[in-house]
Order: C-alpha cells, then sequence, then structure tokens
C-alpha cells in the first residue's frame, strides 16, 4: 500500500495517490493531471477512482480531465447537486476496493453540505489513513460560510452545527493512530488558523485541536468557530460552479495563453480597455519600469490567490509580462484558480517594450532607514499598512493606518489622491501590488517601504504596538 502526498505551496494544497496492488486513486487531483498519469505508470498501476472531498472553492480539480484521460470514475459523497460529468454520488458508509485495500467514504457535513472524508483501510482490515479534506485540518477546522454562497438557504450556522455533528459523530470516535491527511495548510482561506504541518495523527488532534475539545458544547462550538471569519475571495463561488458544472481541457487553455504578441501587438490590444496587464515579475524589477497601467502580482508567491482575490471577473481577459521561461507556469497557476482567459505575453518582456521606445512607469520606494528619516523630520506623515487586519492587530507601527490589500476597493476610499502615502506589508511583494493597483487608477502618490513590517521592526528605528496573538489568520 502507497500514499503519497503532493503538496502545493502557492495554494496550500494537498492532492493525494494512494495505490495497492496496481491499483492507484487520486484525491483532490488540482488541474494539471500529467503528474498524476506519470505517477501511475511508473509504478505500472492503472487510476482507478478520483476521489473528492467536496466541491472545491479555492481551486478548479482536474477530476474531469483525468477521468476523460484514464478513464477512472469520479467518486463524490452524497449530494443533489447535478453535475456536468459522469460521476458515481457515493452513500455514506460506501465502500471502494482498491487492489488489496478498502477506501470507505465517510459522509461529513458542514464545510459543505457533501463534504466526506475517505478511510483507507489496509489489506489486513486495519485502519490506517484519512484523508479529511475540509472537514479537519491540522488545528483547524473546515470554515462554515462557503456553501452558503452557492445555496441560497444555507447559513453559517447551520453549516456549524452540521460540522460538529460530523466532528463528534463521525470523525472523533476513529481511533487515536490513523494518519490524517488533510487538503490544505497554512495560507488557504478555507480555514482560520491552520497549521503549517501538513499531517498528523488523529490522536494529536483530539488532545490539540481547539474545534476537537470534548467539552466544547455545539453552541460554544458554533461561537467559537464563526469568530474571526472574514469574506471568502470572489473567485471562490464560481470555482465552485466550475467544479459542478465543468471547465476547459487544460490543453486548450494553456494553448490560448501560450500566444506571444510582439511589442506593437501588445499595445494594439491594451488600448481597447478590456484587458487586464498582469506583470508578474518581482516587486523591486517591477518598480523600476512597467507598462502604464499593469499591475503587478509576482509569480513567487501566492499569485493565483490574488488574481483571485482581486480581479472580480474570473472570465477577464488577461495580458501577461513575465520573465523568460515562466510563461508555461504562470497560465497553469492561473487555471487553477478558473482564470482560463489569458491571451498572451509580451514577447521579449520589457526590455523589448523599451526598445521599441513604448512609454514606461515607475514607482517610488525606499530604503527601511529612508523611511525612518522621513518618519522623524514629519511625524504626521501618512502611513498605510496593507496586511491582512488580522496581521496588523497582531503588532503594527503605532500610528499607521490599516487598508488591507485583500478589501482593496474600500481602503481605496480612505486614501486622498493628493496626499503622499508611504505604503507597506509583511515584506514587499503586498505592497507593491496594493500601489500599481492604485496608481492604475490614477493614485500617484504612494511611497513603496522596501523589505515592509519586517524590516521595520528590525531596524528598532519605529515604534511598534505590543504583540497580541491573533485569534485567526483570515
Amino acid at each position: 500500500m502507497e500514499i503519497k502526498q503532493i503538496y502545493t505551496g502557492c495554494l496550500a494544497q494537498g492532492a493525494y495517490y494512494i495505490e495497492s496492488n496496481n491499483e492507484a486513486a487520486i484525491i483532490d487531483p488540482l488541474r494539471e493531471i500529467q503528474a498524476y498519469i506519470d505517477l501511475a505508470k511508473e509504478r505500472n498501476s492503472k487510476i482507478k477512482y478520483i476521489f473528492e472531498t467536496h466541491f472545491h472553492a479555492d481551486f478548479v480539480s482536474g477530476h474531469i480531465d483525468l477521468a476523460k484521460a484514464t478513464g477512472a470514475t469520479i467518486v463524490y459523497g452524497p449530494t443533489s447537486m447535478k453535475t456536468g460529468f459522469e460521476a458515481l454520488i457515493a452513500s455514506d458508509g460506501q465502500e471502494f476496493k482498491l487492489g488489496n485495500a478498502t477506501i470507505r467514504l465517510i459522509h461529513t457535513p458542514g464545510h459543505t453540505m457533501e463534504s466526506s472524508c475517505y478511510l483507507m483501510i489496509d489489506e489486513n482490515g486495519k485502519e490506517q489513513a484519512l484523508f479529511t479534506g475540509d472537514t479537519l485540518f491540522i488545528g483547524d477546522v473546515g470554515r462554515p460560510d462557503l456553501a452558503q454562497h452557492v445555496i441560497a438557504d444555507l447559513t453559517q450556522e447551520k453549516l456549524a452545527a452540521h460540522l460538529f455533528d460530523s466532528l463528534h459523530n463521525k470523525i472523533m470516535p476513529l481511533h487515536d493512530d490513523l494518519i490524517v491527511y488533510p487538503a490544505h495548510g497554512a495560507g488557504s482561506a478555507c480555514g482560520k488558523n491552520m497549521s503549517k504541518e501538513t499531517y498528523d495523527t488523529l490522536g494529536n488532534q483530539k488532545r490539540t485541536n481547539y474545534a476537537l475539545r470534548e467539552s466544547l458544547s455545539k453552541e460554544e462550538f458554533i461561537k467559537e468557530l464563526l469568530i474571526g471569519l472574514t469574506p471568502p475571495p470572489s473567485y471562490f463561488p464560481k470555482n465552485v460552479l466550475m467544479n459542478i458544472g465543468g471547465y476547459d481541457n487544460i490543453n486548450d487553455v494553456m494553448k490560448r495563453g501560450m500566444n506571444f504578441l510582439s511589442a506593437k501587438e501588445f499595445e494594439t490590444i491594451t488600448s481597447t480597455g478590456n484587458v487586464v496587464v498582469i506583470d508578474t515579475r518581482e516587486a523591486t524589477e517591477f518598480s523600476k519600469g512597467f507598462i502604464p497601467g499593469a499591475i503587478n502580482i509576482g509569480i513567487d508567491g501566492s499569485f493565483a490567490v490574488w488574481v483571485g482575490t482581486l480581479i472580480k471577473d474570473i472570465k477577464q481577459q488577461i495580458l501577461l509580462v513575465a520573465e523568460p521561461g515562466r510563461e508555461e507556469e504562470i497560465i497553469t497557476r492561473l487555471a487553477r484558480v478558473g482564470y482560463d482567459n489569458a491571451i498572451g505575453f509580451l514577447k521579449g518582456g520589457m526590455n523589448e517594450w523599451i526598445r521599441e521606445g513604448y512609454q514606461i512607469d515607475t514607482i517610488k520606494t525606499v530604503t527601511v532607514d529612508e523611511f525612518a528619516i522621513a518618519k522623524t523630520s514629519d511625524n504626521e506623515i501618512q502611513i498605510l499598512d496593507v496586511r491582512k487586519t488580522s496581521e496588523f492587530q497582531s503588532e503594527h507601527i503605532v500610528g499607521t493606518q490599516n487598508t488591507p490589500l485583500d478589501y482593496i476597493d474600500s481602503s481605496m476610499a480612505q486614501i486622498n489622491k493628493d496626499k503622499t502615502y508611504y505604503v507597506h506589508c509583511a515584506g514587499g511583494y503586498r505592497s507593491m501590488i496594493f500601489i500599481s493597483i492604485l496608481k492604475s487608477r490614477g493614485y500617484n502618490n504612494l511611497i513603496d517601504v522596501n523589505g515592509g513590517f519586517t524590516a521595520i521592526k528590525e531596524s528598532g528605528k519605529f515604534l511598534i504596538s505590543d504583540y497580541v496573538c491573533p485569534t485567526t489568520l483570515l
């Protein structure tokens, strides 16, 4: 019996390859399916099942393409949703033979109504592993407010009550030696306070996970679970609908996106005003020179999540600027969250744009030392902290205004175009996104603080609020 966790850091997502006696199953696959096919081929195994723990919100699953490529059966837990593809809708407790092993579906509604876990039982009848999806994380449980954005009569209170029952009646009675393999870890917006660990024993989770305390009543559980939740990214409900109804083949999406445009062609398309230009270079490089109106979302960060959070229309046509050789990676990561309408790259990147004599824009950046001098000379300078509210409340420069990138439209309303602001996040990634978006909207007096709050705090040159341990990482 083989279990392999395939973890994707930018989405904080775990897919799983499980195998017994040359039969394999994939749990919660990502959209780029070739890695799963190659793994099964290397091990001389056939993919028999694709087990989905629920209709995912934070990424587009690869279940449809993988089933077409391998003939595997797609399995979901109990649901009345009509899917746009053939699937086996299993019942609670239904078992599936995988080689000499058995996979038992355990219906655990709460995160969503169809949410299910998969219990792996080895050839000797011993329960070995529990694949919990978004029902149980390491240190947390799934947030219960996502399905209400798809099914109107659900409320987060109803879902939280279901989750309490699922955990106490279905999960906690299982034996402590089980290895828990969740769908996500720290950094995902599907839970509010997940651990960086990507697996654990169920026994340890019973001892350490706040949501599994036996002394917690249902009413207390609901209240505690709902504290600290913030609105989910706008792309979440759209990804759910894609996962239920279907989507374009990933190969077609790749072909559409891998379109290299000359500077003139690029400029002609941008002049229509119907496209968004995303520059995926590192923030410091971007600030030195970029296409006017472009926004910076660096590929070396939570690229897909920020695209999904900030670009509201999932069907938006997107043009891209990238470092040579990273184009395929960029299209793949956009497709993971359903942004299938990338229509091309600037051939030759910014060097070609400049060589052809087209206009560029820049963003002013300062070091922490320069920032400290500016603050000393003018104690009334305007400072924007664009980190999440939970980060800001934990600790911040005293007197700073919190304008989270997550909610940039409401944050923008707090900013005076005629005033100069110094902007920082934790390390510089989000602050450059924030400034670039506002600059594209006519805000020209924003200055980036290089190194962000990490460098600011380390400098010892600023008055920092007392540290408060956050209750949520959302």
